[in-house]
């Protein structure tokens, strides 16, 4: 059986910088070309010194652009367009002077413009010389950029045109394409198959028959994950309380209220479950005596006992059999990592979700998240600001990925 190439009916946008490596790239062209990829190549103005357009142009198949406009009478390469045709950016090689363009959103060039409009993966191949890639302002960049989820694509070690030795060489084009292929290849699906507990939205402890004590939870998040896993083949069971949006379908679904009522079905569904994620914003505490008819507004103050709830996800853990995986959430606004951690140690979690309401963007009844993943044996994972179904998307991805070679 012949092997598909990941590359095939695939749209990359290669972005080439000003540097001595940038005569590489016409041979990954080549490669990408005979894999079956669509290749479009955006030059800077200082590239065309290293390489030449009608080169990249005849390789590609494309023009290769390096201006705005295209001709006297107004015609135009739209950047933006070139940033959402693209499956795939590639910036090689990727300069100082580039990286930190990325890094502070400089736009001065098509190039600029075109990465500013993308919305799919960007990867970056550095060359510099060993100064340059050490120094504290080019590590800064490049650490802001992989923190919006930017792909570095390592430089070697060797020879470099100041004739000094050490880290700074663009990686060869075999190496960059095998990068490329690697995220590209289909990758196994965890959760196909499996049967997987989703909690999602706010749970409400009554005070009284018209008033309760709750949280600004949406049931967003949570349903975008289950909608995800619909997707994937998993087998959805979700249970949720307090939302603003409709539930989705092709999943059996429990609406419940209360932080017990949530227990229990989480209790009944848990055992037979291969994975749980509490993404629902349960509440500490509910009121000791809740009053049989409203109360009536007499007094300036009105005390209420509280007692706090039963922990729905520290008393699942403890009943967790080895196969079972339970990732959890952390909505936090101080100490946000360290409060992320705590809780994923002392309820033997597999892997915690912080969000942090310090992200105007991020948390309750917002359309957006930001988010972070920490896995039980160190490594963590950085989900930029999106819509929360994409963030549920990266975000599963992830947790696949990490799943897949820890509990194969």
């Amino acid at each position: 059986m012949l092997r598909k190439s990941p590359f095939k009916h695939k749209k990359i946008l290669i972005g080439i910088t000003g540097g001595i490596a940038a005569y590489k790239i016409p041979q990954l062209v080549r490669i990408l070309k005979k894999e079956g990829a669509e290749v479009q190549v955006v030059l800077s103005e200082s590239a065309k010194s290293f390489v030449t357009p009608q080169t990249l142009s005849v390789l590609s198949e494309k023009p290769a652009l390096s201006d705005f406009f295209k001709s006297d009478q107004g015609e135009w390469n739209n950047h933006v367009h070139l940033g959402l045709w693209a499956d795939l950016i590639l910036i090689a090689p990727a300069g100082a002077n580039t990286l930190a363009k990325m890094s502070h959103g400089i736009c001065d060039n098509l190039l600029m413009s075109v990465i500013l409009s993308a919305r799919c993966p960007i990867f970056v191949a550095p060359a510099m010389d060993l100064d340059m890639w050490t120094h504290p302002s080019t590590q800064s960049n490049i650490q802001t950029l992989v923190n919006r989820g930017v792909h570095m694509i390592e430089p070697e070690e060797g020879s470099l045109a100041s004739g000094l030795e050490g880290k700074g060489r663009m990686a060869e084009p075999e190496n960059i394409a095998h990068v490329l292929s690697g995220y590209l290849a289909p990758k196994p699906n965890y959760f196909l198959g499996k049967r997987v507990l989703v909690t999602a939205g706010g749970t409400q402890e009554p005070i009284d028959p018209v008033r309760y004590i709750g949280n600004h939870s949406s049931g967003k998040m949570g349903f975008a994950i289950a909608e995800q896993l619909i997707q994937l083949g998993a087998e959805v069971e979700l249970v949720y309380g307090a939302v603003t949006v409709v539930p989705p379908t092709n999943c059996q679904s429990y609406q419940t209220r209360t932080a017990k009522e949530m227990k229990a079905k989480c209790d009944e569904i848990f055992p037979t479950c291969d994975v749980l994620i509490m993404a629902a914003a349960v509440a500490d505490y509910h009121v000791v005596d809740v009053a049989a008819e409203k109360i009536k507004k007499t007094d300036d103050t009105l005390m209420l006992a509280l007692a706090k709830n039963p922990d729905i996800l520290k008393s699942l853990s403890e009943a967790k059999k080895e196969h079972q995986v339970l990732i959890g959430f952390a909505l936090e606004t101080e100490q946000e990592e360290f409060h992320a951690l705590e809780k994923l140690q002392k309820k033997n979690l597999d892997c915690i979700v912080l969000n942090s309401l310090n992200n105007p963007k991020a948390g309750f009844a917002v359309d957006t998240n930001e988010v972070t993943l920490f896995c039980k044996d160190g490594e963590q994972y950085h989900i930029p600001t999106q819509q929360k179904d994409e963030v549920a998307a990266a975000l599963l991805n992830k947790v696949g990925d990490w799943l897949s070679k820890t509990n194969p």
